[in-house]
């Protein structure tokens, strides 16, 4: 790509979520990104043949500007619209610029949704995770996908933060119309300075990935049948 992201070098489990979505999904299937930030999940999808749905309230990630970098560095950061219309996949890009916890539902479903460390900023403290997660599952259409990497606790007050949670815990809101089929977490690591946090620091993440198995419906089909 002609473009970077300011992210591209903090550590994801995107790679996990688009090999299912290779797996599972059409060609040109649709995927929502929720917090797409400055593209570092959306332009690859784009640039693979999917239609993309980004969710971003930020208008620095959506159309750039300044931005404090480590080292007491400023620079001109290229937003995700602009980025989008470089790398040509402008058309291919839905982008809903508002806070997904407000925004009126999109009204369409998706083959795939996913987010990335979104819910633990504390922006999104004003309500409960679950409603996060109940939302995005409501994108998601049977036989879809649900991806989320999240922060888990370090610190001690994340353990006073519901929104840093964890693999277990978030398995209690895949229950019924959904199947967990893949978990993952790491150890403490040391992740370098970016832009908003401008010293090293530690982070844990974990993974969920879940598909939409409408249970209920398939075994009215076979009574039916």
């Amino acid at each position: 790509m002609r473009t970077r992201s300011l992210w591209d070098h903090t550590l994801t489990f995107f790679p996990q979520f688009l090999a299912a979505v290779e797996e599972q999904a059409a060609p040109g299937a649709t995927v929502a990104i929720i917090g797409a930030s400055d593209g570092k999940f959306v332009l690859p999808l784009a640039a693979a043949g999917y239609r993309v749905i980004a969710v971003e309230r930020d208008p620095l990630a959506l159309h750039g500007g300044e931005v404090h970098l480590p080292g007491d560095k400023r620079a001109h950061t290229t937003g995700l619209v602009d980025r989008l219309k470089l790398e040509a996949v402008y058309d291919r890009v839905q982008v809903v610029e508002e806070d997904f916890l407000q925004a009126e539902p999109l009204g369409m479903l998706c083959d795939a949704v996913w987010t990335s460390c979104s819910w633990h900023y504390s922006a999104n403290h004003r309500s409960p995770l679950a409603e996060f997660v109940t939302r995005m599952q409501a994108m998601v259409r049977p036989g879809g996908l649900f991806g989320a990497e999240f922060m888990m606790p370090v610190e001690q007050r994340h353990h006073g933060i519901e929104h840093y949670t964890s693999p277990e815990k978030l398995r209690r809101h895949f229950i019924g119309d959904w199947d967990v089929l893949l978990t993952l977490r790491t150890n403490e690591f040391t992740e370098r300075a970016h832009v908003g946090r401008l010293q090293d620091h530690t982070h844990r993440m974990g993974l969920l990935l879940a598909a939409h198995t409408p249970h209920s419906s398939c075994h009215q089909e076979k009574k039916d049948s």
